[in-house]
């Protein structure tokens, strides 16, 4: 969500020229790009029209824009490569995009380079029942593999609140993960095998169909590289037996220390449930008129438990959590009755986000991760950090893995309330970082988080991210100028840090 001009411009053009000059360069530029792909694709999967490319301008954070030089729109994989291939031999960035509800930024293209979108790949491939696998095509919606699997009583874990939408391709680049993470894990751990192109247009393999794979492992270095290693076309996905039963518990807390205290102690009592999410009073009251799940407003901070598996499992396993809870301080007590009550409960976690929106003309959604027993001193902070810059937010956490989503509430229109939210953001990425976390959990770092990723990693550090980079992408076409700061960048940003990792907030530098 904030507005900030992209610094992209071509590798061949001398660093001092006027917008006009650029802008012809530009145009040049694109009309030799878009004569070379229409000898490999048909004309009309070749964007370069304004009209036609400003819907690929930029994901989910809206704010990040840039116009792309062309979008193309492939359908097979031999177009994928011979597109990968002419705009290698060119020297022209590539940035591959999925379904676009990335919240970081990471799909905003390259302002001389082409959007390669994926769209089109959205067939299931197999559904294995003996063996649990679903092969597909990578633009294929996270939740069509479990509607698709649904025949055989499997289904595909990993459920971000957007599966409705997302594709599997797009949960690849972020290792995405979802309310029920906790037990089942993000996409890494159920991802067996990734195929795509390098960025010169040669197919590559990841992973295997078997336990492991020759060599070393890098299915787990591509899986949450944001694109910038290679393009993914076809994933292989392990799918588990859906659960005969699922209840879900929710439990009211009076203050947010017992909250935080209570998801500690479950874990720390050897339960690892379904599901285990936090949502702050604000959240509560945000989602409960969005969408009637009867939650406990008078709460300081709610936590929903699920626990699945067979009936006597769940009912062990609810007993469990339910002295763990009450323990812990829970002033209210409410086990799903039935799977309609248990869908209602989800549902206002499901849609946390789009309640926020409906309570604020914009919002700046967070994701950064600290250890869970730092849960409750996390909160306290941003509820401090709201005095500070003057704004609302609201809290909603996966909180069984510290995996933190706070929406910052502000208006872009009001250049002063963005600016504030800017620094409010920062402000949380480096507290988490401060606590013992890490300043992204499962949306990426994008464009957005780059300067925070200055306060995290040293220069040695990210001189080796970029080590890994250059070894798979040595001309750094493929999703340039995202995840990985420049040294530059960093001095820049330095300039304005001071002890503990706190800033003194003059003004966040812009791109």
């Amino acid at each position: 969500m904030h507005n900030i001009a992209m610094n992209s411009s071509l590798r061949s053009l001398p660093e001092v020229r006027s917008d006009a000059e650029v802008d012809s360069s530009l145009d040049q530029r694109r009309r030799e790009l878009v004569a070379a792909l229409c000898q490999v694709l048909p004309r009309e999967m070749v964007l370069m029209r304004h009209e036609d490319t400003v819907a690929f301008e930029c994901d989910a954070l809206t704010a990040y824009r840039a116009s792309p030089l062309v979008v193309v729109l492939p359908d097979t994989e031999t177009q994928v490569a011979a597109t990968l291939g002419i705009c290698h031999k060119m020297g022209v960035p590539v940035v591959a995009r999925g379904a676009g509800t990335g919240l970081s930024g990471g799909a905003t293209p390259h302002r001389s380079g082409v959007i390669l979108s994926l769209a089109k790949f959205n067939r299931i491939v197999n559904i294995d029942a003996e063996s649990c696998t679903a092969t597909v095509q990578c633009g294929v919606r996270n939740l069509a593999i479990s509607e698709a699997a649904a025949a055989y009583g499997l289904y595909y874990a990993p459920d971000p609140s957007s599966q409705i939408a997302c594709t599997i391709g797009g949960n690849v680049a972020e290792n995405s993960g979802g309310v029920h993470c906790l037990k089942y894990g993000l996409t890494l751990h159920n991802v067996l095998k990734v195929r795509g192109f390098m960025a010169d247009g040669q197919p590559v393999e990841f992973g295997s169909h078997a336990l492991d794979a020759a060599g070393l492992d890098l299915l787990s270095v591509v899986v949450g590289s944001e694109g910038m290693l290679a393009v993914t076309t076809e994933v292989t996905v392990r799918l588990i037996p859906k659960p005969p039963l699922a209840r879900c518990i929710m439990a009211s807390f009076s203050d947010i220390e017992s909250a935080g205290a209570a998801v500690a102690s479950v874990i720390a009592h050897g339960i690892i449930p379904a599901g285990l999410e936090m949502m702050d009073r604000a959240m509560t009251a945000a989602v409960e008129g969005f969408v009637h799940a009867d939650y406990d407003l008078e709460a300081a901070a709610i936590l929903l438990c699920e626990s699945d598996g067979t009936p006597e499992e769940v009912e062990e396993e609810i007993g469990r959590m339910e002295q763990v809870l009450k323990a812990a301080g829970a002033s209210r007590f409410e086990v799903s009755r039935d799977e309609a009550q248990r869908l209602k409960f989800w549902s206002g976690r499901k849609n946390a986000f789009p309640a926020s929106g409906s309570i604020s003309p914009d919002y700046m959604c967070m994701d950064s991760t600290i250890p869970r027993r730092c849960l409750a001193e996390m909160l306290r902070s941003i509820q401090e950090m709201e005095v500070k810059y003057n704004l609302r937010c609201v809290n909603v956490f996966h909180a069984g893995d510290g995996n933190l989503h706070p929406l910052i509430l502000f208006d872009a229109e009001d250049a002063d309330q963005m600016r504030r939210c800017e620094l409010f953001g920062a402000d949380i990425l480096e507290t988490s970082v401060r606590l013992g976390g890490t300043v992204t959990g499962e949306h990426g770092v994008g464009v957005e988080k780059l300067n925070s990723m200055c306060v995290q990693f040293s220069a040695a550090e990210r001189a080796q991210f970029l080590g890994v980079k250059r070894a798979f992408d040595a001309g750094e076409l493929l999703n340039p100028g995202k995840v990985i700061p420049t040294l530059q960048r960093c001095a820049e940003y330095g300039k304005m840090h001071v002890r503990r990792g706190m800033l003194q907030f003059p003004e966040l530098p812009r791109f």
